[in-house]
Parts: structure tokens; sequence; C-alpha cells
């Protein structure tokens, strides 16, 4: 079973990745210490479909079994306090154990309730989305939105054990699973320049579902993911890459009352303005450009991008965990498989941008994703 070590500041633990693993969690967990019990915190659609799986693998009772709802509009302050209530009518106590079985809600608001229950409980992420699965289950962020930006409100929490099994997969709307694929293109855009060329490659083959274009991509991405938190794991610097795309994208979020998109729809349209940008500001070939806004435009179709009010744009993007002393800091590529961060760009550009960005994927869909390298030179003059 591929292991990937990730190290964090409450020691090491491991994302145990491979078709199978749900089986031998039980097992996993064991190695994480004595708990005085078990719970699983999940959400009523995953529960509906993976219940019966995860209670047998995990040899738990019905009545420690905690349900919440996962949509976005509901990650908030309020899920963590019921969450805490019902551990504490459960009788958890302190050498308690939590596993989060869900996607990016579940686990980023499960390990909040972690990190804050009794001052801090162990937890194991069973993450079920391809995003969480690549993303958001590493790393130990934590946290639910504000109306006033998403994420605001949260701690570094790392797991004591991650297992991602693609099995999971299988049962994922299609937009979500497509969703999640947006990351993984993130991953090559700021990382990974093998990992972007096999996207190009072998994107149909993940829009499929193919297992063993799944088998490669998923571990490649927890790898990179590992690397990165291993070397800043309080998103001090080198962390601060993976959040390309994020700021316009959370932003976006926002602005449609976290409603219209899905996360990594949103990181999509945030990677196209920042591709855009990279190219204005000199710091990302035209060429890298086009191949980026190709492979987004290659995944599907997203909603459209909302008309925001300039104002309320630079309110949202301020309100961006990585801006400093009321300025936004972005994240650019300097060509396919790096990237760099704390970039400074003036307001007036990002809204052009973000209008071009939205001229362009009509242009894509209009020409079936034709080489248009010449559109996108003339779109960042």
């Amino acid at each position: 079973m591929p292991t990937i070590r990730i190290q964090s500041s409450a020691g090491k633990y491991d994302v145990r990745c491979a078709r199978g693993a749900l089986a031998q969690a039980r097992a996993l967990i064991a190695r994480a210490g004595e708990a005085t019990g078990v719970y699983v915190l999940s959400s009523p659609r995953v529960w509906k479909l993976w219940g019966r799986h995860v209670a047998r693998a995990l040899g738990v009772s019905a009545n420690r079994v905690i349900l919440f709802d996962d949509a976005e509009s509901r990650k908030r302050l309020a899920a963590v306090e019921a969450i805490a209530r019902a551990l504490s009518c459960a009788g958890a106590d302190r050498h308690c154990l939590l596993v989060a079985v869900g996607g990016g809600v579940v686990g980023d608001v499960a390990g909040f309730a972690a990190a804050t229950y009794l001052r801090g409980v162990r937890i194991v992420h069973v993450p079920t989305t391809l995003v969480a699965q690549v993303d958001s289950a590493i790393g130990g962020k934590t946290g639910v939105d504000l109306p006033e930006g998403k994420n605001l409100v949260g701690a570094f929490y790392p797991p004591k054990l991650v297992i991602a099994d693609p099995e999971f997969l299988r049962t994922l709307p299609h937009r979500e699973y497509r969703s999640g694929l947006y990351e993984v293109v993130k991953y090559g855009i700021i990382a990974d320049a093998k990992l972007f060329h096999f996207l190009e490659k072998r994107m149909d083959a993940l829009l499929r579902r193919d297992p063993a274009a799944l088998d490669w991509v998923i571990p490649r991405c927890i790898a990179i993911k590992a690397r990165v938190v291993n070397a800043d794991e309080r998103e001090s610097g080198l962390r601060k890459i993976l959040n390309y795309g994020h700021t316009l994208g959370h932003a976006f979020e926002a602005a449609t009352n976290y409603q219209r998109f899905l996360h990594g729809e949103a990181i999509g349209w945030g990677m196209i303005a920042a591709a855009l940008l990279g190219v204005q500001m000199d710091r990302l070939p035209a060429r890298d450009c086009f191949r980026i806004l190709r492979l987004v435009w290659r995944i599907g179709p997203v909603p459209g991008l909302p008309n925001i009010p300039p104002v309320k744009l630079r309110a949202l993007l301020l309100g961006d965990k990585k801006s400093r002393a009321g300025e936004v800091r972005w994240v650019l590529a300097n060509r396919i498989g790096r990237a760099e961060w704390d970039v400074r760009i003036p307001d007036a550009l990002v809204r052009n941008k973000v209008e071009a960005s939205r001229r362009i994927m009509q242009e894509f869909t209009k020409e079936g994703g034709e080489p248009m390298i010449g559109f996108v030179r003339r779109s960042s003059p």
C-alpha cells in the first residue's frame, strides 16, 4: 500500500493511498493508539452511499455516528458547535478518536471540531472526494467560512492518519469529480511539469475515471502536497503556492454565497485569470498560458462568472488570508511546473483579467479549444 509520510509540528503521520484501503481502516487506526471511543463525522449523503461499508470497516455503532450538512454554504461555526454538543452528549472524552468521512467540507469542519473540542482530540481523515484525497485532507488546515470570506476561522491541526481509497470516487457525482480535477491541474502548474504533461495526454482517461490513470495521479499529487507541507507547515512561504487560483476563486465563491460554484470550479476560473495575469506581468510565457487555459477548458463546463462590482471584488480579495497590510498578495506561475508567491498586482489589472477570462473561455467554447495563442496575447498586451 503506497504510504506517504507528512512531517508536522504535532509529529509524523501517514497518508495511506490504495484501492481497498478502507477495508484495513480498523487496523490502521489502531496504530494511532488506544481510544476510549471512535466517533465518525460524516454527511447524510456520504453516509447513505458508504455508511454500511464504513461502519463495518471501523466497527462503530450507529450511536457513534454524527452527520451534518456538507454544503459549502453550511460550513459555518454553527456546524462546529453542533458537532461539539453531539460529542458531549455521546460521552466523548479527551481520549476519544474522531474519523472524518467525506469531502473537503466534512474534513474542514470535522478537523476544526477536533482541534477545539476539549481543546483538542485526535482525528483521522477518510476523504471520499477527489479534491479531498489529493488536497484538503492533507496538511492539517481546518476551518469554516464567514460571510466576509472563505476559511477565515480555523486552525492548523494535523490528523493522526489519512486513508485515501480511490474506490470512493466510483459513486462521486460527475460534476463533483470534475471539480476535483481542477486541483489536480493546479499541482501540475505550480510544481510538476511531468504531471501537467500527463494530464494533457490522459485527461480523457481521467474524465472516464480510468483506474490506472487515477492510481498514477492521486499519489503523485499527495507527494507534492507532502513535500510542500513538510517544508512549510504554517504557510509562511512555499506553502502559499498551493493557493494558485484560490485568491480569485475564493472571491467568486463568496460573491455568490457559496451556491453557484463547486470549489474546484471557482478555482478553475481563478487559474484562468492567474494565467492571464502571469502573461501580463511578463512572468509566464504565452504558450504556457495557452496550455493552462486549454487544459482547464477540457475538464468541462463551469458556471459563468458573476458580475462583481469593483468595490466588492476588492473587499473580497482583501478578505483573503494571504493579504497583508491592506494589500493582496498573489501566486503566479513562472512556467508550467514552477510558481512564485507574494506578487503585487494593481487592482485595475486584476479587474481587466477577470473580464478577459470570461471572453477567452467563450472563445474556447466557440472554437472547440483550438489554438488561440494570438488571442491570449491580444487579451494580455
